[in-house]
């Protein structure tokens, strides 16, 4: 087992043999352990509560998320001892990287399918709430969503809308020459799945939250 990643709320790692923190899974299957670490800044009693909330809660969007057809990872198990989730390793490319190799024909058909599952994450109520191209695989030609820990159930209008929105922002930094008629090709996608009256309520959502910014750098502004 070796680590992958450590961010602030966790350590992520790889193990090739299906063991983690002493429990055994399919043998020979790789997974991904997460490991909500402890912060000693915070009381213990609040520290572990809070730790069990969260650990619960990612184990429980990515179920739904699986049960209304979202690629993204199988939880295999839940220890609420060590505040671990382990889960299936989706091994590919990243769609950061990918999208910029390919024509422009084919990065519009993934950022479509991007905007299929992201309106199946939101049908099913679950908002991300980290969308950018770096969280998205392509495994055998289909793309999951990865790294769930900042995702909640919410199904309104506003969050949704949010979520998109940073999406957009994230594409315009990394695929900055093209993300337009990425960003354009994402929500064509989102509609596919929702419908395009709901579509539309969403691109409103984006358009004002946008404008709440821009209101917000005039007024910094003077």
């Amino acid at each position: 087992m070796r680590m992958i990643k450590q961010g602030a709320e966790a350590k992520i790692y790889i193990s090739e043999f299906g063991e983690y923190f002493g429990a055994e899974l399919i043998p020979g299957e790789t997974v991904i352990a997460k490991h909500r670490i402890p912060k000693r800044y915070r009381i213990r009693e609040i520290d572990e509560k809070l730790r069990k909330e969260r650990t619960v809660r990612e184990a429980r969007v990515l179920h739904r998320a699986k049960e209304f057809g979202v690629n993204c990872p199988h939880v295999y198990e839940v220890n609420l001892r060590d505040m671990v989730i382990a889960m299936e390793f989706i091994g590919g490319e990243r769609l950061k990287e990918h999208l910029e190799e390919v024509p422009m024909e084919e990065r519009l058909k993934l950022c479509r399918e991007i905007g299929r599952q992201i309106g199946r994450l939101h049908e099913a109520g679950i908002v991300h709430g980290d969308l950018t191209t770096s969280n998205m695989i392509l495994r055998e030609g289909k793309v999951y969503l990865i790294d769930f820990g900042l995702a909640d159930f919410d199904s309104t209008l506003e969050a949704q809308g949010v979520d998109l929105h940073l999406l957009k922002r994230a594409m315009e930094s990394t695929h900055y020459t093209w993300f337009e008629r990425g960003f354009e090709a994402v929500l064509e996608g989102y509609a596919d799945v929702r419908g395009g009256e709901k579509a539309e309520e969403v691109r409103a959502k984006i358009e004002e939250i946008e404008s709440r910014g821009r209101y917000k750098e005039r007024s910094w502004m003077g």
